[in-house]
């Protein structure tokens, strides 16, 4: 009589060798499709939400969705891994975050949710909707990507919805604009508005137009607040923004009918803080110098880059350039932003684009730096501030001749080196066409690109009605570069070092045959008291391996199945073992011996059965493990040669 230890091709590949985790994962899918608990992806009553969009958390493992809702109900927000959907059916273990809100202004009518996503992990694709059993919204989706290390972000200037006299057209400006750069850059990690999403603060046509473009509820948007925003509500019903302080300091009036608010979140290796810039005076202007004061002294360490942004831009080429509140405020922020070490300064409103030269102290930091310098080291106090241009194509400025007022911290006087331009601006431009800026956050430096996203071609509404004429000739087309120039950072008069640490590998638990997994030959059974006969032998022996970080526990374990010859057979629970650690190591322990179904009508090894296991925390390495097989049959078993298939698995957590 002979027995066999082998496993199927499809055994061998699925349990000779589990990475850590993926039995977990398994075994948890297999829950979820037999718990029966799911629930559609969408159902009645969706059309009474509307306005959803994905906003940045407090830092990578969080979002925040805001909404509207026609009925003032019990609403959440329900999130799972998009892997985990079934048939766009959201598993019963889909996580939940309850809303919160209250009612819309008047003129908006309805009212605005919001929950905040929490425990994200990184590299997952997630699935998401709004609103409660019986009215859920569509199903939405976005991803997640390394937590540390480099990425891009997106920075947007002023849409501006309704500017040009035509929502509808500005929408789709905006719209092109946001296929146009998330098609180019389908990695970026985070979308960056100056300010001003529409034309009237509490327009809901307008900012419908402004929320269409489905890039919103994929890729989060970090909102900042224009003067054509902060004249109503409407803005914070539809952005609610992280680690928000709304202190009356950072409203221009009334904060019971206006929007308002500074906030910050950190996003991988940036601090990023957002200023509402409307609320300005001296008084205010040294609030928001003391709000970014105390939330760079308290989070500032956590982060390699500090970027602010607010939507009046004070160093701007084109019409705004000449504002008194704009050169105020170069006087009241320029040298606390060099002394609290700011990197870059992203800001709207002016309709144009402009790359200041370093500026330390309301002054250029280097004289010696080049117009259009496609390599800038601001070194000690040196900040680069930008201005974007429309993003839509409702409005552009036209660029302004510098004046007589100097190069002083308010003066709009020539540059020495480019008559054309006010002195703190390397480069400005106006093409009349649509663009975005690319920021490239990496460990040593920011490389920074304005880029075209249209052309003289509709949609470009301002230029569509007549209002300006398109500078743009016809060999800089869609993705062209405007301005680029890698920002190196003052690292000071030592030598920085740096080192990237990687995850570590999870490592890996598995198991294989020592040596050739010859067929275990039992032999010929003896009989033994004229009852029953009985065969010994021992299985080959087995390698475990565990070089996982977890150190999670793991288990051996075998069955056996029928002893066939042709048409003959008896019961693999005749079978015994006493299994033993041949070479100890992983944490390797021997489980308790199984008796032959003969001597005690048990199952013996008929059922899954333990060879060895190892508890959480053991230590890392591999072991050996082997057993004596204990074969008892009773007499009555027909004469011939028979088989059976020991099969082997490994469970591991």
């Amino acid at each position: 009589m002979r027995s066999s230890s082998r496993t199927t091709q499809t055994d061998r590949a699925a349990r000779r060798r589990v990475a850590g985790g993926a039995a977990t994962a398994v075994l948890g899918l297999t829950m979820a499709l037999g718990a029966g608990g799911a629930a559609p992806a969408a159902a009645a009553g969706s059309a009474d939400l509307s306005g959803v969009i994905l906003g940045v958390g407090a830092d990578e493992t969080q979002r925040i969705v805001t909404w509207y809702s026609a009925a003032d109900t019990p609403q959440q927000l329900q999130v799972a891994p998009t892997a985990t959907l079934v048939d766009g059916r959201f598993p019963a273990d889909a996580a939940t975050f309850a809303a919160t809100g209250g009612a819309n202004i008047a003129s908006s009518g309805g009212y605005n949710r919001h929950a905040t996503i929490t425990g994200l992990k990184e590299n997952v694709a997630y699935s998401y909707r709004v609103g409660g059993e019986g009215a859920w919204s569509p199903t939405y989706t976005f991803k997640t990507r390394d937590f540390e290390g480099d990425y891009d972000f997106l920075f947007l200037g002023d849409p501006q919805i309704g500017s040009s006299g035509d929502a509808q057209k500005d929408g789709a400006g905006w719209a092109d604009t946001l296929k146009v750069a998330t098609e180019a850059n389908p990695d970026a990690e985070l979308l960056v508005s100056g300010g001003d999403h529409v034309e009237s603060a509490n327009d809901e046509n307008q900012w419908k137009s402004f929320l269409a473009p489905d890039q919103l509820r994929q890729v989060p948007l970090a909102a900042t607040i224009g003067n054509h925003d902060v004249g109503g509500k409407s803005y914070e019903q539809h952005h609610f923004t992280p680690n928000t302080d709304k202190s009356d300091a950072y409203y221009d009036s009334n904060a019971a009918t206006r929007s308002g608010g500074d906030y910050w979140f950190i996003h991988k290796d940036v601090l990023f803080i957002d200023i509402n810039s409307n609320a300005q005076s001296d008084t205010k202007d040294a609030q928001h110098v003391g709000y970014i004061t105390d939330v760079i002294k308290k989070h500032g360490s956590e982060a390699k880059w500090k970027v602010l942004v607010y939507h009046h831009s004070i160093y701007s080429p084109a019409s705004h350039s000449l504002d008194q509140g704009n050169k105020d405020r170069r006087k009241d922020f320029t040298t606390a932003f060099s002394d609290l070490g700011i990197d870059m300064v992203l800001q709207g409103h002016d309709h144009s684009y402009s790359r200041s030269y370093a500026i330390k102290n309301g002054q250029k930091a280097n004289p010696e730096e080049q117009p259009g310098q496609a390599e800038v080291y601001p070194g000690p106090g040196g900040v680069i501030y930008v201005t974007a241009n429309s993003a839509s194509g409702s409005k552009y400025y036209d660029l302004k001749k510098p004046d007589g007022t100097g190069t002083g911290v308010q003066g709009n006087g020539p540059d020495p080196l480019n008559k054309d331009n006010f002195w703190f601006n390397s480069v400005e431009n106006q093409e009349h066409v649509r663009s975005y800026v690319r920021v490239k956050v990496r460990s040593d430096k920011l490389v920074l690109e304005n880029l075209r996203s249209g052309t003289c071609a509709t949609p470009n509404p301002s230029v569509d009605n007549g209002s300006v004429p398109c500078a743009n000739s016809g060999d800089k087309p869609v993705g062209s570069v405007v301005d680029k120039v890698t920002v190196h950072p003052y690292q000071g008069d030592g030598q920085s070092l740096q080192v990237n640490v990687p995850n570590a590998a999870p490592g890996e638990f598995g198991w294989t045959i020592d040596g050739y997994n010859g067929l275990v030959d039992l032999g010929t059974a003896k009989e033994k008291n004229g009852d029953h006969f009985e065969a010994a032998g021992k299985i080959n022996p087995l390698l475990v391996t565990d070089s996982r970080r977890t150190l999670a526990p793991w288990s051996i374990s075998a069955d056996v199945s029928e002893f066939k010859d042709a048409g003959k057979k008896f019961s693999g629970s005749y079978l015994g073992w006493k299994p033993y650690v041949l070479d100890a190591g992983a944490g390797a322990t021997a489980a308790n011996a199984v008796a032959s179904g003969y001597d005690d009508q048990g199952a013996g090894l008929s059922v899954s059965r333990g060879l060895a296991s190892a508890e959480q925390g053991h230590p890392r390495g591999g072991a050996r493990l082997g057993a004596d097989l204990d074969l008892k049959i009773p007499d009555s078993v027909e004469k011939g040669s028979y088989r059976a298939t020991l099969t082997i698995t490994a469970l591991s957590s």
